[in-house]
């Protein structure tokens, strides 16, 4: 096989082999395939320079008796094989062989009388042809007689047809057929002309006076309203056709066939069903367009004149069509919708046209349509926001439901995604049509749409601004915590929606829009592929990036303020410097608990769960922390004053040379990450209102109680724990250095509150 053969399989390689060795037993080698075979393998044995004695050599040094034994029946195998391909080619050429003499046999046989036939049939052609001259020679004079009489016969028919032109005319007038009348009286004129004053005076005269009926019959049609415009126009050409003076009615008749406009309305639910039923809309619209059509082409026979205020009336109805249909698509239409009306208006187009190719209506009605797409295109992206928008704003709902957020994100999700694919769909379909209307506008939509998807994802950017600064509004001028409170839950619910759908919009959406950008336009045969997109992806990721991390801080926010306007309350109510000997952990605790179990519902609905950071595994400062508690707690429990105090000052002391906790760090979309920067800024929050009071004992230790109390339930839901203790730690601090007599709780009494506690959740 040479260099630049194709390979072929082992069977192919082995039939063309027997083919070659059947036919040419001996070929010559050519330089190239001698060279091949010179580096050809030695145990390949179908090559022709296949040795038999290196092969037995070299089969007998690679493998053992039972190899040797399993290759000689492999090969006695195929050797068969080879003997009965090689037979079964020589039957088929046999074969082939006898068929063909047979054929040759046959056509022999066929072919030995047809020299007879053919000058048999010779013979017989001549003999035909002599016949047929000596019959027209025998006809001749006959034939020239038969003319004259014909001759006769017609000019009897004539005078016959002048004579009965009257009775004709009047039964015209009683059927109303006006066309046959001066049709009629049209062919007999010239006869009237020339005979008319001799025997044919009395027919001139009665047929005149029957035109003249005919001649008001048709001007009382021509002013009529309650006949189309097609037909006026048809009793306009007759009574031109008898030469009556009409070029003083072309005001009128023009008046009538603009007032006729009215009736061609375009109406788009109609031509939504022809596209079920195409005769249901085409019987109705067809027909009153087919008839101005008729009347513009009368115009043109009556008034060759008038072409210019034919062009305004086609035009104008041209316009009226693209004005019903820039109103139709601000609606929520499909393309199919869409295409029916463009199919309707360029039907009427090129009916118009082939009567006025002065108006250019081609051209005219593509610069229109290019005005209803762009409707079409923005209206649709349009549409698309706000059904983004609706999906969103059902959690604001407070009808006594209960709201979902996740199902809000899927809704909204799937609004953004399926939505987009639905509308490239549409404009696939639209760049799919052979519409003659779009022929020229398929490079416009390509860039519509994709000016279209940058201005969606910008106005979907400011839609979800002012979603979430109206609720943040809101819920910072909502200072009641019970009134407005599902209001307020439902507005940081919808924040935290969107900081989530910012991010699968960035990370998710835009990739596979784009994905699916390329694939339709390239599709549909457009140049999107060749172009690339009309905006950067890259930046609008970047712009919802930074929404979805400025969202998610605005919720966070949001439920901090809640929080911190709760504790604000606890602290600004009571009197702390009168408080109290504690009993049992303030109801604010629960509240506060409450308002966390809330959020945790809230984020657990929409985010993934994230790592815990446990207390001495990778947090820094841990161990220093744990240990600086246990030194706080074993000194908190001294019972005089000026161990306290002492005790105060051992633990600024304690601060400053434990490692330094990473209190506030970056916000993670996990639930423990949202929760965990919550309550580190609630902790904070709690931290400032303690500094701005003045405790007395039992205030301090009613503190102490409430913080001892939450170290368990935040535990729970909290990524950083040492960050959460650090902080709890800081609030004691802070109450006692405003404290007056900072002396604290037992420990047996301290807990004994909080299992009192517990016992009363349980």
């Amino acid at each position: 096989m040479g260099a630049d053969e194709v390979p072929l399989d082992d069977k192919a390689k082995r039939m063309r082999e027997l083919l070659s060795s059947f036919y040419s037993p001996g070929p010559p080698m050519s330089p190239n395939s001698r060279n091949i075979s010179k580096y050809a393998s030695l145990d390949d044995i179908n090559s022709t320079s296949f040795d038999p004695g290196q092969y037995m050599n070299l089969v007998a040094q690679k493998s053992n008796l039972e190899g040797l034994l399993q290759r000689h029946v492999d090969l006695a195998a195929e050797i068969k094989n080879l003997d009965t391909d090689l037979q079964m080619l020589v039957y088929e050429n046999y074969n082939k062989f006898i068929s063909a003499t047979d054929a040759i046999k046959r056509m022999k046989s066929n072919i030995s009388g047809m020299e007879a036939n053919m000058e048999h049939l010779l013979e017989k052609i001549l003999s035909v042809q002599s016949r047929s001259d000596s019959v027209n020679t025998s006809l001749f004079e006959k034939r020239e007689h038969i003319e004259k009489l014909h001759l006769t016969c017609n000019l009897l028919r004539k005078v016959q047809f002048i004579y009965d032109l009257p009775d004709r005319l009047r039964k015209c007038i009683k059927s109303e057929t006006y066309a046959d009348a001066v049709r009629f009286y049209n062919g007999a004129m010239p006869i009237f002309k020339d005979y008319g004053d001799t025997s044919f005076q009395d027919c001139r005269r009665a047929s005149e006076e029957a035109i003249s009926i005919i001649v008001k019959k048709l001007q009382g049609k021509l002013f009529s309203d309650s006949e189309s415009m097609q037909a006026r126009a048809e009793a306009a050409v007759l009574l031109k056709q008898l030469n009556f003076p009409v070029s003083d009615l072309k005001v009128k008749l023009l008046g009538k066939l603009e007032q006729s406009l009215a009736d061609i309305e375009l109406k788009p639910k109609e031509t939504n069903n022809a596209s079920l039923d195409p005769s249901a809309f085409s019987s109705v619209h067809e027909t009153t367009i087919h008839e101005f059509v008729e009347a513009i082409r009368a115009f043109q026979v009556i008034f060759p004149d008038s072409e210019e205020q034919l062009v305004i009336l086609a035009r104008d109805l041209i316009t009226k069509h693209f004005l019903i249909t820039e109103e139709y698509v601000k609606k929520p239409i499909c393309a199919a919708d869409l295409l029916g009306l463009l199919r309707v208006i360029w039907n009427d187009v090129l009916q118009m046209d082939e009567v006025l190719q002065e108006a250019d209506l081609s051209n005219y009605s593509h610069e229109a349509a290019k005005v209803a797409i762009r409707l079409f295109v923005s209206s649709t992206f349009a549409h698309l926001l706000q059904d983004v928008s609706d999906s969103l704003l059902k959690v604001l709902k407070k009808d006594g439901a209960e709201y979902s957020l996740e199902d809000a994100l899927d809704a909204s999700s799937k609004a953004v995604l399926e939505g987009s694919r639905n509308i490239l769909l549409d404009f696939c379909k639209v760049l799919d049509d052979d519409l003659g209307l779009l022929a020229r506008l398929r490079e416009l939509i390509v860039d519509l749409v994709k000016e279209g998807f940058l201005d969606f994802f910008r106005q979907l950017e400011d839609q979800f601004n002012l979603l979430s600064e109206s609720n943040n509004s809101s819920a910072i001028q909502d200072h009641s915590l019970t009134q407005g409170a599902q209001g307020d839950k439902a507005s940081a619910g919808l924040v935290l929606v969107l900081a989530q759908l910012s991010a699968f919009i960035e990370q998710t959406a835009i990739e596979k829009i784009m994905v699916e950008l390329a694939v339709s336009f390239s599709r549909c045969g457009a140049r999107g592929h060749d172009h690339g997109p009309a905006f950067i992806a890259g930046e609008i990721c970047q712009k919802f990036r930074s929404a979805s991390e400025k969202f998610l801080h605005l919720y966070i926010n949001m439920r901090t303020l809640r929080i911190s306007l709760l504790l604000k309350k606890r602290f600004t109510t009571p009197n702390w410097v009168k408080h109290k000997e504690p009993r049992e952990v303030h109801m604010v605790v629960d509240l506060f608990l409450q308002e966390l179990e809330f959020i945790d519902n809230e984020v657990k609905q929409l985010f993934p769960q994230g790592n815990r950071k446990h207390r001495g595994a990778g947090s820094n400062g841990s161990s220093s922390s744990s240990r600086s508690n246990a030194l706080r707690e074993d000194k908190l429990i001294r019972s005089n004053t000026q161990r306290a105090r002492s005790q105060l000052l051992e633990t600024h002391l304690a601060k400053l040379f434990k490692q330094k906790v990473e209190i506030f760090s970056k916000v993670e979309y996990t639930q423990g990450s949202v929760i965990t920067t919550i309550v580190k800024l609630c902790l904070k929050s709690l931290q400032e209102f303690v500094r701005l009071q003045t405790f007395n004992r039992s205030g301090f230790q009613q503190i102490q109680l409430d913080t001892q109390f939450l170290r368990t339930p935040l535990r729970e839901v909290v990524e950083d724990e040492a960050a959460m203790d650090f902080l709890l730690d800081e609030v004691i601090v802070a109450a006692a250095e405003r404290c007056l007599d900072p002396i604290p709780l037992e420990p047996p009494i301290l807990d004994k509150l909080i299992q009192s506690k517990l016992a009363k959740k349980t």
